[in-house]
């Protein structure tokens, strides 16, 4: 009798690196690459640390049940190591970008509308994907230059800001604790610990909620130790589309800056993997928003422990997602989140949202973006003001959201006024930049966009 050998995906194949246990200097252990599994295991532990932090505090500051959310994180970083054919390593985390529509749809349809936002977001993201796998990124380039881009990753975050206050003032001893203790960990450690401040801050925040008696210990009393996440099933209303289609577009931004990032350190060509690393982030978001799980996205901060390790090896993101998978089966631990207290929220969301807001202002930086340009600066300054506001316009059943208009505002301020002013003459002149002039600003630079927290 023959017995034929089991033979795994590509994505789940690795070769040794060197012996297994270090790493040369100047050299990275890469995608399809792995040390020894014992080395692995700990380095993929290392990248649950480094998310955890982050995607634990969307469930909570967005009424999800947390264990569902890691459970979804999880496998969509499985997801996406498959459809990716292991060549881009990444941990899909919880996106920050879909706290406000999520916030906002279930006010009016509850979680399962909420949910029902989730799905369409990803099955466009998905599609996305697709069209780009098959035509290149070019055009989204064109579409959301450095100056668009930005412009709706900070109001993103900045139309979060009253969410935060409304928190914070629940709780300011808490919020106090949770902001300083943020502050002082992220500039006093080095390393693993020093990324991981939003996680300490929160538990130090919580801590003091815990003194103050601030804290309804009912539920994690009740809750088992072992069992499954909760489940939820989607519900889709056609009011709820403006609030998450804008949400699309970091989205992507945030998937093309990962794959740009990761083939820059370990210095191969990822562009044919643009398109499946969309596919895969869309695929997640509609897998997880079908079953009560929080969107997804690639994730920066595991980008930093790659960075510090020099290990790519898309091994230790398999352990990654195994683990938080595990994690999720602990219904204690979910309800232990559950309990945080507002101030503590609103203290992590007042540093949360203000960090998105600066990243996109980081992104203009970055990128050189000129706001000698009025049309770059009308962009901003409309598109910034409409989602502050957080200005609404109800279309039939059909309502449109301070993120939505703002983000709408900043395509249509940017692109008409290019047109108008290309077919005037009028456009405002600046220094093309590029190597023999870098500190030139050039008002619609194509320079790669770093990766932004959404």
């Amino acid at each position: 009798m023959t017995v034929t050998p089991v033979r795994l995906p590509a994505a789940m194949t690795w070769t040794l690196h060197g012996d297994g246990t270090t790493v040369a200097p100047g050299a990275v252990v890469a995608p399809h690459e792995r040390l020894s599994w014992p080395r692995t295991i700990g380095i993929g532990t290392q990248h649950v640390l480094a998310m955890a932090g982050s995607t634990l505090i969307v469930p909570a500051l967005t009424g999800f049940p947390p264990a569902t959310t890691l459970l979804f994180s999880g496998l969509g970083t499985m997801i996406f190591l498959l459809l990716t054919r292991g060549r881009v390593p990444s941990y899909l985390g919880s996106s920050f970008a879909f706290i406000a529509p999520i916030t906002a749809a279930k006010a009016d349809h509850g979680i399962q509308g909420a949910l029902g936002g989730l799905v369409v977001t990803g099955a466009i993201l998905f599609l996305v994907g697709v069209i780009v796998q098959r035509s290149g990124t070019q055009w989204i380039e064109k579409l959301m230059p450095p100056v668009v881009t930005g412009t709706i990753v900070a109001l993103i975050g900045l139309n979060l800001a009253p969410a935060a206050k409304s928190n914070l003032v629940e709780g300011p001893a808490s919020a106090v604790v949770t902001i300083a203790v943020i502050l002082f960990v992220s500039v006093f450690f080095r390393g693993l610990l020093g990324r991981l401040s939003i996680l300490v801050g929160v538990a130090a925040g919580y801590g003091v909620a815990a003194l103050r008696g601030e804290i309804d210990y009912t539920a994690v009393s009740q809750a088992s130790w072992i069992g499954l996440p909760e489940f939820a099933t989607p519900t889709f209303h056609l009011s709820t589309l403006g609030l998450f289609i804008p949400v699309v577009l970091v989205l992507i931004a945030e998937n093309v800056g990962h794959v740009k990032s990761v083939a820059l350190m370990t210095g191969s060509n990822l562009d044919s993997s643009t398109g499946r690393a969309l596919m895969a982030d869309g695929l997640a978001t509609v897998v997880a928003g079908s079953a009560g799980g929080s969107g997804t996205t690639t994730y920066a901060e595991n980008i930093g422990v790659m960075a510090s390790s020099r290990v790519y090896s898309t091994a230790a993101y398999w352990v990654a997602g195994a683990t938080a998978i595990l994690l999720s089966v602990f219904p204690k631990v979910g309800a232990v989140i559950s309990a945080m207290p507002l101030g503590v929220l609103g203290g992590a969301g007042v540093v949360l949202y203000g960090m998105i807001g600066v990243l996109g202002a980081r992104i203009w930086v970055d990128n050189r973006v000129s706001f000698a340009d009025p049309v770059n600066l009308m962009t901003a300054g409309v598109g910034l003001v409409i989602a502050i506001a957080d200005v609404t316009w109800q279309v039939g059943s059909l309502q449109f959201g301070g993120i939505a208009l703002g983000t709408g505002a900043a395509l249509l301020v940017f692109h008409g006024m290019r047109a108008i002013g290309t077919r005037r003459g009028t456009l405002h002149t600046t220094v093309i930049a590029g190597p023999d002039n870098p500190l030139a600003a050039d008002s619609v630079t194509q320079a790669p966009r770093p990766q932004a927290r959404g």
